[in-house]
């Protein structure tokens, strides 16, 4: 996404900034930017009524910018689409102060955006985040069944469907019926070529039911090997072939790349990629919890208690949250979360992660309150129900033995 503009006053954190997204994961960064009560400025198509000179009136579609504050979000992101509602709240001729209206954002199309009390920390990282160059994506999944591909993008806020292939084979004892599964093969192939990024291919991995996946990934080897190696389709196709990672799962469906990506064989090859973190610092929350050694805390309360007494910082801590949470009505509630985030990072040395409610991990966050966190050491309640540290036998034994002299130096 493109930073067209920024306006922030760098004490106040007030103002604006102008963005243009231009992926299709632009449109997941514009959904975690925009929260309720932030003044959004776009493009809009309103139809009003216009009175003629003989004094009849119609109806007509205008073009117009609107600002307005938002009320709700409603965003898609299989089809990448996000619908804005909310309330005009600057004049415009062709609309009233307090009208309702919904605004789509768009590919390349400017908005501007001004955040409700601020742009906090959680909100610049967030749009530090978005404007990044580099590509964002970490992972291609082509999900692939007989007659039915989709070709899928994972990156660190979504996934997206970039492609889906659909091929009649006809019965499997037919004449033609191999001849259509290899035109279907070569057709997924293609399509996926024309997706990566030459310069930069991301990990690709190819599942299904049955031999159809291993079936793809041996036609596209053969298809790299006939190639003359000096041309530039046979070095896309060598570096394709080397990224493949081969899993079985029921379908082609989207959904299934939720399973896929928590399985051990698909996590240890994908162990560089910033979900693989994730899926692994998630796992070790529930190991805990399971296993009840007072090195986890889940939920809003217990996990900012944990925080209060020290117990997520530096040499090990690490709080998880969810992108949810900053996506509150009120501001009091989001200042509430971005409180929490900065004593961990800024105050306690610890590490934070912003899981995405579009991942299998935000999916799994969101079961246990969407706040958790892993501690540097256990916890307690004490008779009043606080939380406090369980001193170790060593700090036990040093306190006797400063008893002892205490009372040593008393007797004598």
């Amino acid at each position: 996404m493109k930073l067209v503009k920024q306006s922030i006053d760098a004490k106040t954190l007030s103002g604006t900034a102008t963005l243009l997204p231009t992926s299709q994961e632009d449109m997941w960064s514009c959904y975690n930017l925009l929260a309720p009560k932030d003044k959004l400025r776009a493009a809009a198509i309103r139809r009003v009524s216009v009175a003629t000179s003989t004094g009849s009136t119609h109806s007509e579609r205008v073009h117009t910018t609107l600002t307005l504050s938002i009320v709700s979000l409603d965003f898609d992101p299989m089809a990448s689409q996000l619908h804005v509602n909310g309330r005009v709240v600057e004049m415009n001729e062709h609309v009233r102060l307090g009208q309702h209206h919904t605004l789509d954002l768009e590919l390349n199309r400017n908005f501007t955006l001004e955040k409700d009390g601020g742009w906090d920390s959680v909100a610049l990282q967030t749009l530090r985040a978005a404007t990044k160059t580099e590509d964002k994506s970490q992972l291609w999944a082509v999900l692939i069944e007989e007659g039915r591909a989709n070709i899928c993008v994972v990156s660190e806020g979504t996934t997206i469907v970039r492609q889906s292939i659909r091929s009649t084979l006809g019965a499997k004892a037919g004449p033609s019926y191999t001849s259509a599964v290899n035109k279907f093969l070569r057709k997924t192939q293609d399509t996926l070529l024309r997706a990566v990024d030459p310069a930069d291919v991301k990990p690709i991995l190819v599942a299904g039911p049955g031999f159809i996946p291993q079936t793809f990934a041996s036609q596209l080897r053969a298809a790299a090997a006939a190639k003359a190696k000096s041309s530039a389709d046979a070095k896309l196709l060598r570096a394709v072939a080397d990224k493949l990672v081969i899993e079985r799962c029921p379908n082609a469906a989207p959904s299934s790349l939720a399973a896929l990506l928590a399985s051990p064989g698909v996590q240890k090859r994908l162990s560089d990629t910033a979900f693989a973190r994730e899926t692994a610092l998630l796992d070790a929350l529930f190991a805990r919890i399971r296993s009840d050694d007072r090195k986890a805390v889940y939920g809003p309360a217990e996990t900012e208690a944990a925080v209060a007494a020290g117990a997520v910082g530096r040499g090990g801590g690490v709080l998880l949250i969810s992108d949810e949470l900053f996506r509150a009505n009120t501001v009091d509630v989001r200042r509430r979360w971005v409180g929490l985030v900065d004593r961990v990072r800024d105050t306690e040395g610890g590490e934070v992660r912003v899981l995405s409610s579009a991942h299998e991990s935000g999916a799994r966050l969101k079961t246990v309150g969407g706040v958790a966190a892993l501690l540097t050491f256990p916890l307690y309640e004490d008779e009043d129900g606080e939380k406090v540290e369980v001193p170790s036998q060593s700090d036990e034994r040093k306190d006797e033995r400063e008893e002892e002299e205490e009372l040593s130096e008393i007797e004598m």
